[in-house]
């Protein structure tokens, strides 16, 4: 696949494995479960990259900004944004997280995590903007077995959110205890 394809940005590579025959003596095919990684898989140092992007948009903003009861004019009032600093309405920094954490679940925790302990560090360097794409990276940079509670690890992670130009938009750390593999577990 070529850069820039399939809406990864320029520069991403995508690498595929070659498929599966079923097995041949019992015709029976080959399943995968998706799910996220139990704590032993998870490396630290290791960059993991969620895809697809999610473009964002006013709808998400509207709807997201009054469920939750959030009367900022930035979000909902574009008359009034357009004579702000940044001249539009902006997205909602608590959609940006949502998303940037909603994005890693498939990769990393569907399946494969017990409980999130906490958040911190959060940071929003820059605004998202309607029709801005966000893309999220999370890096592992701790990892503990569970002092308490047998067959659980402690895992620190730090999510990076970039907007379509690369540019920073949102980072967070976030705490969670994860299962050991069903196999390893003491």
């Amino acid at each position: 696949m070529n850069e820039g394809q399939a809406g990864y940005p320029k520069g991403h590579k995508v690498h595929t494995a070659p498929a599966q025959a079923p097995d041949q003596e019992s015709q029976e095919p080959r399943v995968v479960l998706q799910r996220g990684l139990y704590f032993e898989e998870l490396q630290i140092g290791t960059v993991y990259q969620h895809r697809p992007g999610r473009t964002l948009t006013e709808a998400d903003n509207v709807q997201f900004t009054t469920m939750t009861m959030n009367t900022q004019a930035l979000h909902l009032d574009a008359a009034w944004s357009a004579e702000q600093p940044f001249g539009q309405r902006l997205m909602n920094s608590m959609f940006t997280l949502s998303t940037m954490v909603g994005q890693s679940v498939a990769q990393l925790t569907q399946g494969t995590i017990v409980a999130q302990l906490g958040m911190s560090d959060i940071s929003f360097p820059h605004p998202m903007f309607h029709g801005d794409t966000l893309y999220t990276e999370t890096v592992v940079v701790e990892k503990r077995l569970s002092a308490s509670r047998p067959g659980q690890g402690i895992v620190v992670m730090e999510h990076t959110g970039r907007n379509q130009s690369g540019v920073v938009v949102g980072k967070a750390s976030r705490t969670a205890l994860f299962w050991l593999k069903p196999s390893e577990q003491h």
